[in-house]
């Protein structure tokens, strides 16, 4: 349980993770399930993998930073 300002500040970027994970894995069970040739499949993976991780940086660095802070509060 966190402290009731911290809880909203955490859950707004983790709802976001979620929905932009969701988002990458429906992608990409199209283009597995695609007729696409296999070598330009995994161009468009590789693309997708990219992008996703891009997506999540800025969320994940927010994470991190309120663990630091809630790290800090609980010493």
């Amino acid at each position: 349980m966190y402290a009731p300002e911290i809880t909203p500040l955490l859950q707004a970027p983790l709802m976001t993770l979620a929905d932009t994970d969701f988002a990458y894995e429906s992608d990409l069970e199209v283009v597995r399930n695609s007729t696409t040739d296999e070598i330009l499949k995994q161009k468009v993976i590789e693309n997708l993998k990219r992008q996703n991780r891009g997506r999540r940086e800025p969320y994940v660095r927010q994470i991190t930073a309120l663990q630091h802070r809630i790290q800090a509060m609980a010493a």
